[in-house]
């Protein structure tokens, strides 16, 4: 190596060892950790002392409820007190019923032995007549029954008297119920002189206890004048209505009413509406299974749906539904903006068939009929 080589590596060996920074103390390092350790433990534990002495951290999140209407049968102002709730929130709780607990127990276990058959017997003795039938869990959510108001079957083993007649008198008391909206909202009442223009299904939902506070949502819909429930035990449910998804807890022994769309239109959108039926949480169950009876009064297949506006006059001519009716099938648009009216006519099967088949979360399938 030549001179000069030697004496650049002699001075960049100088720069190194001016520059490099000392090793840390061995004895230093361990104190400044336990300063910092004992620091942070102060902190927290000044924090801790904040916290009220009854604090508890939940196991799991909890949806609060929404007040929910609480109405007697027996109350003098019972049409208004419906009218109110239904034209402001589309939902509410009867209590003061001739529904014995008993009668809603017994049918109660007619649906858990529905929910015990094996898969093969459900399907056989529930088949598929949409909007009848067994529903498979394909979701993960749970599986159903969608029974006629006698709540038949091809089955001679099954006996489902409760069922029967707890449908029978969820009935009674929904079509009560839409007698006194129709006379709160002011259109006429289509069940009154022909009950036969009605006719009722019963959802029997089965979900598994997910151990969240969410709505399972399997089980399909379908369109309804009113739903009807009774509330056996203490059970949160989420309903979607027209301002998005509410949590409601209903007392014990009471029937959870909701409006439907059918009522919605009949009424020119003076109600509220739930969309679907009540969805429980599945997380609040006592239970591993949730086991829902959910009535829904309905309308036949061949029915046409459309707004039950009273009299009016149209260019100074009195007019009934049936001319409205026509002059909307002759797109007689002016004669139709005349009258208030804020939903077109539709068939209701082509819409029942939408609703049950279209996505609940999306867009609420009354869009397409307004005006």
């Amino acid at each position: 190596m030549t001179s000069s080589a030697q004496e650049q590596t002699k001075h960049l060996s100088k720069m190194d060892s001016t520059t490099a920074a000392p090793p840390p103390t061995p004895s230093a390092q361990p104190n400044s950790q336990l300063a910092s350790s004992a620091a942070s433990a102060d902190t927290l534990s000044r924090l801790l002392h904040r916290l009220p002495p009854t604090l508890f951290l939940p196991t799991r999140r909890s949806t609060p409820a929404t007040p929910f209407p609480l109405i007697s049968l027996s109350d003098p102002n019972l049409q208004d007190l419906l009218f109110s709730a239904s034209s402001q929130r589309g939902y509410f709780q009867l209590t003061n019923h001739n529904i014995p607990s008993q009668l809603a127990t017994s049918a109660e276990l007619e649906s858990v032995s529905l929910f015990d058959l094996p898969k093969d017997k459900k399907e056989s003795y529930f088949p598929k007549n949409w909007p009848l039938g067994f529903e498979g869990d394909e979701d993960g959510n749970g599986e159903s029954f969608w029974l006629d108001a006698e709540c038949s079957t091809v089955s001679t083993e099954l006996v489902l008297a409760s069922l029967r007649e707890l449908t029978r008198a969820l009935e009674k008391v929904g079509l009560e119920v839409i007698q006194m909206l129709s006379n709160g909202a002011g259109f006429e009442n289509p069940l009154k002189e022909d009950p036969a223009r009605s006719c009722s299904l019963l959802c029997l939902h089965g979900g598994l206890d997910r151990n969240d506070d969410k709505p399972g949502l399997s089980g399909g819909s379908y369109p309804y004048i009113v739903g009807l429930q009774y509330q056996i035990r203490c059970q949160k449910y989420s309903l979607l209505t027209d301002s998005g998804w509410v949590t409601v807890l209903p007392q014990v022994d009471s029937i959870m009413v909701t409006v439907g769309d059918i009522a919605q239109v009949w009424s020119n959108g003076k109600l509220k509406k739930v969309r679907g039926r009540p969805m429980a949480c599945l997380g609040d169950c006592q239970n591993s299974r949730c086991i829902s009876m959910s009535l829904l009064v309905t309308l036949p297949s061949e029915s046409t749906v459309c707004p039950l506006l009273p009299k009016v006059i149209i260019d100074g001519i009195n007019a009934n539904e049936d001319e409205i009716r026509e002059d909307e099938e002759q797109d007689n648009i002016h004669s139709i903006c005349k009258t208030g009216r804020r939903f077109g006519s539709f068939p209701f099967d082509g819409y029942a068939w939408r609703v049950y088949h279209g996505p609940l979360l999306f867009k609420d399938p009354l869009d397409k009929y307004r005006i």
